[in-house]
Parts: C-alpha cells; sequence; structure tokens
C-alpha cells in the first residue's frame, strides 16, 4: 500500500481497531512470549498502525520501563494515541519512523515488534538490518508476516475477483502482504540481517462474520479496494459485489455467516 493510502487507510483502521485486536490478539500474545519482557525494559514496536501489540507491551515493563510505539504515517499515529488513552497507557512515547531507517541510536533497545509490517517494506533487507542495529547485544526481536496467500483467503477474495475481470494487475509479491513467506524466506531473511536464534511458526487466525460485514471491513482496511470501488461505475460495483459473495460461499457456515481462515507467520530471533 503506498504511503498515501495508508494514511487514508488510518480512520478505517482506528474506526476497526477493536475488532482487528479481538483476531490478532494469539499473534500479538505469541509476540509478546517471545520475547519475555521483563520490568524496566525499553521496547519499541515499528509499523505499528494502532499500535496494540506496543500497547500489550507497555503493561509487561512496568514499572520503570517504557514503549516507543512508531509508523511512518502520522495519521496512524494519531489512532495508535487515542488508543492509548483508552488503554490508560502512560509509559508510552510516540514518533514517526521509516523501517527502513530508523532513527533510534544503536543497541538502544531491549525488544523490537513488527506485527505484519516488515513485508510492506520497500526493502526488507535494509529494514531488517535496521532492527538488529538497534537492540542490544542479546536484544530480542518478533515479527509477524502473512504466510502464502492460499492460507488467507480472507485477504486474497476481493483482489482476486477484480484481477480475474481485469480490472487490475496482479499486486507484485515483494514487497506486499505475501512477500516474506513461506517460512523459508522469513527465516533467511532475519538470519542474513545477522540474527541469531530464529525461530519461525504459523499461527492459525479465524474470521467469522457476515458477508456485508466482510466487505464493509475490507472497505474500511483496504485503501486500494476502496478507491476502486468509489471510483467504479454502480452497475459494475454491485457486480463486484456479487462476485465477493459468491467466492464467499465456500466458508459459509449453516447460520449464514462466513467463516474465513487465515495463517499468519510468526517469528523470534536475538540481537
Amino acid at each position: 500500500m503506498a504511503a498515501d493510502q495508508w494514511s487514508r487507510s488510518a480512520e478505517g483502521w482506528g474506526k476497526r481497531a477493536t475488532d482487528i485486536q479481538a483476531w490478532a490478539m494469539p499473534v500479538s500474545q505469541w509476540m509478546l512470549d517471545a520475547v519475555e519482557l521483563q520490568p524496566g525494559e525499553t521496547v519499541v514496536e515499528l509499523a505499528a498502525g494502532p499500535g496494540e501489540t506496543g500497547l500489550l507491551a507497555a503493561e509487561l515493563v512496568r514499572p520503570g520501563g517504557r514503549v516507543l510505539i512508531s509508523d511512518f504515517a502520522d495519521e496512524m499515529l494519531d489512532v495508535a494515541r487515542a488508543r492509548a488513552v483508552e488503554f490508560g497507557a502512560d509509559n508510552v512515547e510516540f514518533r514517526r519512523l521509516d523501517l527502513e531507517s530508523i532513527d533510534i541510536g544503536a543497541g538502544l533497545v531491549d525488544a523490537a515488534l513488527v506485527r505484519w509490517g516488515l513485508m510492506l517494506a520497500a526493502d526488507d533487507v535494509a529494514a531488517a538490518r535496521e532492527l538488529r542495529r538497534i537492540l542490544k547485544p542479546g536484544g530480542r526481536l518478533a515479527v509477524a508476516v502473512w504466510d502464502e496467500p492460499e492460507h488467507n483467503p480472507w485477504a486474497t477474495i476481493p483482489t482476486l475477483e477484480l484481477v480475474e475481470r481485469g480490472l487490475i494487475k496482479q499486486p507484485p509479491r515483494r514487497p506486499g502482504m505475501f512477500g516474506l513467506s513461506p517460512e523459508d524466506t522469513l527465516r533467511e531473511l532475519l538470519q542474513d540481517a545477522g540474527f541469531t536464534e530464529v525461530r519461525v511458526e504459523g499461527i492459525e487466525i479465524e474470521r467469522r462474520q457476515s458477508p456485508d460485514e466482510y466487505l464493509q471491513l475490507t472497505l474500511d482496511l483496504s485503501r486500494p479496494f476502496a478507491d476502486f470501488m468509489e471510483r467504479a461505475d454502480p452497475d459494475l460495483a454491485a457486480e463486484i459485489r456479487k462476485g465477493i459473495d459468491r467466492r464467499l460461499e465456500p466458508y459459509r457456515d449453516v447460520d449464514g455467516a462466513v467463516v474465513l481462515p487465515g495463517r499468519s507467520l510468526v517469528a523470534s530471533a536475538s540481537a
């Protein structure tokens, strides 16, 4: 997603932050368990979006610890600040940072967290090296990326509908949502950046919602898809909606809801 699209999607991400964290909690919890945070430590969450994982980390480093939540979009940082007020987190700072050129001195951070951001970096190799650089010797890293497209129909169905209609081109693999899958791709990236004790696992995620809720959530979170639908002729937009609904049919439960699987890769490593 381009920088301006990410900024313009912030409103939707803020509106849906509670929904996102509900199905993302297994991933955030794995990441926090992996870095084994202790009171007094310094933690940074990069490409944080609404900052949910960093806000959870803030509780774990009390007393005396602090968390820096960062993103390259000021609008996303505004969402994270609002979430911090809701969480009552007073040991959190916010700063605009570029994942590929992190404005933090070398060896200053005890733990770094990146949930679903590393695969979107224009230069993921540079980003991985920057994460290694800012960590103290023995510092810990936890990242999450998305597994292969076939494991994540919740994310691929709208794009597939547009691609197969010839309305858009297939998005590039890297950088992109699936750019650091399968597991060996993520593992090699971290090892090549100098990390040790690299561990990669998969976590299954399930989203249950009505077809209408699914489509509205996609419009709220995916600015490229929302932009296309807003520009489309009303008749075409209606046909696209019908096409997406047909693609959801294999996932429909007896009560009419759709149960969409997903799979995230999670990794931990030491500096």
